[in-house]
């Protein structure tokens, strides 16, 4: 019996949807698709820490590159984030096809520092590889800046975890090693003001972004989490904003008490794109506690974030 209706109920209406739009256009004939960078400078967002385009934290409804309709393009990033205790490195790519659909991967290390060591695990660092596709299924955020109708995508991440020597650990707590992420994300861009809103509503079960597994004894099903973002253009190459992440808890805290409680993630970033080839992110990010029952103090720090676009 299948343990997660809402995956697999959600995962073929994605297809479905897919497939409908398709099939509206069949009649159209198909023009050519080309290489390019039409977009406008920034409009297409940095990489995630999950490989999707957006923000920092979360995926916008943008899609990778700078290539809109009859174009191709692509991003190439990397990513550290460090804290007090922890340190993570992410890297990956994205294709984006036409401005509609986009593909992306990314490898994600997150070294535990001094938990891993309390634990009796010197030197951990779990690791996590992440497929994502996108499909913007409504609107445009660039030609509908001047109306109310944001740019709507939907998406999936596909999520494979290795926790090294924690994972009999995680296991014990009921914690799987492979999971899958639901979104739906709306981005709003008020061109004339220089200002971008977007919400990302997530289904998922990860504990830590999956970094810990997904689901587990105390709550073994979906949830729906809120992402927000905000960004203001100070000038055409050079944006300011915030982000906020809500996060689930389902490892079981009769085990460690409240040592295994998630907090929600925020960010302030500041990114920089002197051409539409390179660009650049810096950010404050606060983690909140991660296993608090080891190390109690929140995980504050940066975060800094390459990406090269062709």
């Amino acid at each position: 019996m299948n343990r997660h209706p809402t995956a697999a109920a959600l995962l073929p209406l994605l297809a479905a949807l897919a497939l409908a739009g398709g099939a509206a256009r069949a009649e159209e004939p198909a023009p050519p698709i080309t290489h390019g960078n039409g977009k406008l400078l920034l409009t297409g967002g940095v990489s995630s820490i999950d490989g999707a385009a957006g923000g920092g934290l979360t995926p916008w409804a943008v899609t990778a590159s700078y290539a809109t309709e009859g174009q191709f393009g692509g991003t190439a990033h990397a990513t550290r984030v460090s804290t007090q205790d922890y340190a993570l490195t992410t890297y990956g790519a994205a294709v984006g096809i036409a401005d509609r659909f986009e593909l992306s991967i990314a490898r994600q290390d997150f070294d535990t520092g001094a938990t891993g060591a309390a634990l009796g695990l010197p030197g951990l660092h779990l690791k996590q590889d992440i497929v994502g596709i996108k499909w913007r299924v409504a609107g445009d955020a660039v030609v509908d800046s001047d109306r109310w109708m944001p740019q709507i995508a939907l998406g999936a991440e596909f999520k494979s975890t290795d926790a090294a020597g924690l994972a009999p650990t995680l296991g014990a707590l009921g914690a799987r090693t492979n999971g899958t992420d639901i979104y739906v994300s709306a981005t709003k861009l008020f061109l004339a003001q220089g200002i971008l809103v977007n919400g990302t509503l997530r289904a998922t079960q990860a504990n830590q972004n999956g970094l810990l597994g997904f689901g587990g004894t105390a709550h073994d099903r979906y949830s729906l989490q809120p992402e927000v973002s905000l960004a203001w253009l100070l000038r055409k190459d050079l944006a300011v904003g915030v982000e906020y992440r809500a996060k689930p808890d389902n490892l079981d805290p009769s085990i460690l008490g409240a040592g295994l409680k998630e907090d929600d993630w925020a960010d302030l970033f500041v990114a920089w794109a002197p051409n539409k080839h390179v660009s650049l992110t810096l950010a404050y990010v606060d983690l909140g506690h991660i296993v608090p029952a080891v190390i109690a103090k929140r995980q504050t720090g940066a975060y800094l974030s390459a990406q090269f676009a062709f």
